[in-house]
């Protein structure tokens, strides 16, 4: 089984949802078709890929519907996690109960017999020059939420353990886990003590703002920025 991701979808298939993204021109053009073409002949059936935010352009649940679908009957299992532009993100318990090959993190992991997912959707860190006193509250709300998701992994990872199997940990975030200047940040210090191996994230989009994020290794972890754009529309593969 191998783990993939690719983030940063900005799906537009309901009826009622007009946000086509060939007018940014670039990568974006055709990209939902070109995900699926590279999606089918990298990802199998037993394959997971994680998805990390910014998945429809619905505003209500019903509108992101057609969205979800298109994500479900693609291969493999998905762990979609919540990012700024996923206004139709309900109640966990509901989205839960949508379909089995779609799994949803929010305060929670992901775990199957390879790999452990935990994440948030992150936000904009300490040390960026807009960061204001709404983001601090922001902030500290999101790593909240991704301690619960990390202490959740750490149980499922332990009872591994006991059984003689060790699972690797995966860290993933919508928002970047550092600041412009990748400084060490709330999210970087829990991702180094719960022991993730690799981080993902996306949001950034176009040349300029890539290299305002994290890529490569900090500490002990490997981080990714996986955003449609920057992977050429095509998921990347992390453990195999």
């Amino acid at each position: 089984m191998s783990v993939y991701a690719i983030g940063d979808l900005h799906l537009s298939f309901g009826e009622l949802v007009e946000k086509p993204m060939d007018i940014y021109g670039g990568q974006w053009i055709g990209h939902a078709e070109r995900v699926k073409e590279n999606w089918e002949q990298l990802v199998k059936e037993e394959d997971t890929v994680i998805i990390p935010g910014d998945i429809s352009w619905g505003l209500r649940f019903e509108e992101a519907l057609p969205d979800l679908r298109w994500i479900s009957a693609l291969p493999g299992k998905k762990v979609l996690l919540k990012g700024n532009h996923d206004l139709w993100w309900s109640s966990i318990s509901k989205l839960s109960k949508l379909d089995e090959k779609l799994y949803f993190v929010q305060n929670n992991c992901y775990a199957d017999d390879s790999v452990v997912v935990c994440g948030s959707r992150g936000w904009i860190c300490p040390g960026n020059s807009d960061f204001t006193q709404r983001d601090r509250k922001l902030y500290d709300r999101e790593l909240l939420r991704l301690r619960l998701s990390l202490e959740d992994g750490k149980k499922l990872r332990r009872r591994a353990a006991e059984e003689g199997r060790e699972l690797p940990l995966i860290g993933a975030l919508h928002f970047p886990p550092t600041n412009e200047k990748f400084e060490s940040s709330g999210f970087t210090e829990l991702f180094e003590e719960y022991g993730a191996s690799k981080v993902i994230y996306g949001h950034l989009h176009g040349t300029d703002a890539f290299k305002n994020g994290l890529q490569g290794r900090k500490g002990n972890i490997e981080y990714l920025l996986t955003s449609c754009d920057k992977l050429a529309c095509r998921p990347v593969l992390l453990l195999d």
